[in-house]
């Protein structure tokens, strides 16, 4: 099965928010930072603390939400120069292979860790911070499909 694509920035941000937040060290500390809110929060109305350790907790949780889901993806956005290009690729029962204009590499399934299916893309991880993201809408509703299976069969789920 071959598809040929190129990016949409804001589903491109989606699914680089949709990654980041898949990690496991980034839900742990998303969950201690509110914790630690929502106890700050029960303390102040309780007046057991000042309103300073209110007002600390509250911004760190306002922080970190706006690095999560504005400012790492729009980074990651603007460096890489693959979210540019328009690319082709060949799925086949040994691998893949992927092309642009200025050349191409195919791996083998097992090149891949494990894979995330987001609303707009197949994520395709080599390892925990090497992926590379497969738009949905080059696939028919079809091949779609045969893809779901080929992932299934071919590459351990996240």
């Amino acid at each position: 099965m071959t598809v040929s694509f190129s990016y949409d920035k804001p589903k491109v941000l989606q699914a680089l928010r949709y990654h980041f937040l898949s990690r496991k060290e980034i839900r742990l500390m998303i969950i201690l930072v509110n914790v630690f809110a929502i106890v700050s929060a029960a303390l102040f109305y309780l007046k057991k603390i000042l309103p300073f350790a209110f007002l600390v907790s509250s911004f760190l949780w306002f922080v970190l939400m706006i690095t999560f889901w504005f400012i790492l993806p729009g980074v990651i956005y603007r460096k890489a120069a693959t979210f540019r290009d328009h690319f082709t690729m060949n799925f086949e029962d040994k691998g893949f292979t992927l092309g642009n204009e200025r050349g191409s590499r195919s791996w083998e399934w097992k090149a891949l860790s494990t894979y995330l299916e987001t609303p707009h893309f197949f994520h395709l991880y080599f390892d925990s911070r090497s992926f590379f993201l497969v738009p949905k809408i080059a696939f028919s509703d079809e091949q779609r499909s045969e893809m779901r299976d080929l992932l299934r069969v071919k590459v351990p789920r996240s």
